[in-house]
């Protein structure tokens, strides 16, 4: 314990993975590391583009049982969150690198990954939820699809701008100071508790993002694109929290234009096209 603690705090002093000279990995492991994200990203991204392409953008839950539902939303979660959350899992990484080897690190790895996305499958069943109430309230009354919209923007606009967003993203831009605090977790299943509990800063850094995919559709690629991008961005630059702030403004305002722009509520219109049929 003690000699991970160590490792950990020498870490600490390094600059982040995405900083100069990627001082938390040998350039080569970094290089190793990164391309692993790019696997597990890029296949993500086409599973959910696919399915986009065959579902459309509809209200509601497109009519998928919730089991599908979910594989589809850990799915787009990967593909969203995966870039961005890596200077954390490679940091916890080489510490476990100090402690363990071949299998018994793969073992550790999995345990922190399905951890993280323990947590966004249950923030996923929320989704779910949602998502079914408000496809059940524009199939009764279509013109309540704008002030749904206007709603989920207003909400949005108020969670970026709100204390637990400044909370949560801070603590999803300072990972060493956590992955310190990691190290005194105790047994059993450290790496899986790790994992639980930086998903949970994680929804709660991207909750208002993802809030905003009920207008505008919960498989709109060119959506879910943006988002990943505003994601990684508030995390991994120095100005990201004025990015977040900036988001929330422009939130707001389509709060206050999406009762009047259809354009801005293509997940709460039944008529919307399919991609492959655009």
């Amino acid at each position: 314990m003690r000699r991970f603690r160590t490792s950990v705090l020498v870490s600490a002093r390094s600059p982040a993975p995405t900083g100069p000279g990627g001082g938390l990995l040998p350039v080569r492991e970094l290089a190793v590391a990164w391309s692993l994200v790019v696997l597990i990203t890029v296949p993500a991204w086409v599973l959910t583009v696919g399915q986009a392409q065959d579902m459309g953008v509809e209200p509601g839950t497109m009519g998928l049982a919730l089991p599908l539902f979910l594989l589809l939303w850990v799915a787009m979660t990967a593909a969203m969150m995966v870039p961005s959350m890596a200077p954390v899992a490679l940091t916890w990484v080489r510490g476990l690198g100090r402690r363990s080897s071949g299998w018994s690190r793969a073992g550790h790895v999995l345990e922190f990954v399905g951890g993280y996305l323990l947590v966004w499958t249950a923030f996923g069943l929320l989704a779910y939820v949602a998502l079914d109430f408000t496809g059940g309230v524009v199939a009764d009354h279509p013109a309540a699809g704008r002030w749904v919209g206007a709603v989920a923007f207003l909400l949005a606009g108020l969670y970026q701008l709100g204390p637990l967003k400044n909370v949560c993203l801070r603590h999803c831009r300072d990972p060493m100071s956590q992955l310190v605090r990691y190290a005194g977790f105790r047994q059993p299943a450290r790496d899986l508790r790790v994992g639980l509990h930086h998903g949970g800063y994680c929804v709660g850094c991207c909750a208002g993002l993802m809030v905003v995919l009920v207008p505008l559709g919960v498989m709109n690629v060119a959506a879910m694109a943006g988002l990943a991008v505003v994601i990684f961005v508030e995390k991994l630059w120095s100005r990201g929290p004025l990015l977040a702030g900036v988001v929330g403004v422009v939130f707001l305002v389509l709060a206050g234009l999406a009762p009047f722009q259809d354009w801005l509520l293509p997940g709460l219109q039944e008529s919307a096209p399919s991609m492959s049929n655009m």
